[in-house]
């Protein structure tokens, strides 16, 4: 790891950080676990996913975690680099979805994602519909593994699509609610994206038709705060990617790499926690 930065520190060129160019949205914020409780309410609270607050927190039982002690709420985040404005992207990498308005400030919110053999498909979609009180048809496939399904599951509390949904032109594939809000920040669908139940109306009331959904995998992301460099770093098998590599090309590309401190790259790409790490050099 250390010659990889050495490397660029060596050869990369020098280039004034932009202290006006902001990257990053929210601050990361603290909790005192309470008796009883487990970080799936915790996270809803905060309204960040299962993972990422289990992520955040290394070595607390995330069922059980001890009263008194003092979370990590990862609330700050840094932008996907595939952002574009008018447009949705669904970062599976870290299980999380950006609504970046032509005006105005993005807007995230995290979700839950296709299991493992039932990964959501990468790619650029558009949505073509919108639906209220949905009905859900299960597919063929669904009903193979619970035979007990029926062909049609009305609206209701019941319906895992929720009180909302934005088809995508992959058919079978869905930004929607659910009846099962511990399944955000999880791998736990069968390839759609869901949202807690009070997040999918206010994306929905915000997305119109066609707009354009975009799903990355983007497990290292880099950005820029008060001119300070953050890197954030996900555990994510499924991108099948060097992580030092791709940090290491992510941060040559803008120019930053001889503004690195090499030891807090190394500790944020080792922790893999999820949230935004300053790995610049003192003085910068």
């Amino acid at each position: 790891m250390e010659l990889l930065l050495s490397v660029l520190l060596a050869t990369a060129p020098l280039v004034d950080v932009d202290v006006g160019n902001e990257e990053v949205l929210g601050v990361l914020g603290t909790r005192t676990v309470q008796q009883g409780e487990s970080l799936i309410e915790i996270a809803r609270e905060h309204n960040v996913g299962f993972n990422a607050i289990a992520s955040a927190n290394p070595g607390l039982d995330a069922f059980v975690p001890t009263p008194g002690a003092v979370l990590t709420i990862p609330t700050e985040w840094i932008l996907p680099g595939s952002a574009t404005p008018g447009a949705l992207v669904v970062n599976l990498s870290e299980m999380r979805l950006y609504l970046f308005p032509k005006v105005g400030a993005p807007l995230t919110f995290p979700v839950g994602v296709g299991m493992d053999e039932w990964k959501t498909p990468l790619g650029t979609f558009t949505v073509v519909s919108k639906i209220v009180n949905p009905a859900w048809y299960p597919p063929l496939s669904i009903r193979r593994e619970n035979p007990d399904l029926p062909a049609r599951v009305p609206p209701g509390p019941d319906n895992p699509l929720g009180t909302h949904a934005l088809r995508l032109s992959e058919g079978s594939i869905l930004i929607h609610g659910t009846d099962e809000p511990y399944g955000v920040g999880r791998k736990a669908s069968h390839g759609c994206i869901r949202l807690y139940p009070e997040d999918i109306p206010r994306l929905y009331d915000l997305v119109s038709l066609r707009t354009r959904v975009t799903m990355v995998r983007e497990p290292v992301k880099v950005g820029l705060r008060a001119g300070r460099i953050l890197v954030e770093v996900h555990e994510d098998r499924d991108a099948r990617v060097d992580l030092r590599g791709e940090a290491a090309r992510l941060l040559a590309e803008r120019g930053l790499a001889a503004h690195v401190d090499v030891g807090r790259l190394r500790a944020a790409l080792e922790e893999r926690r999820g949230v935004p790490v300053d790995v610049s050099l003192d003085g910068l």
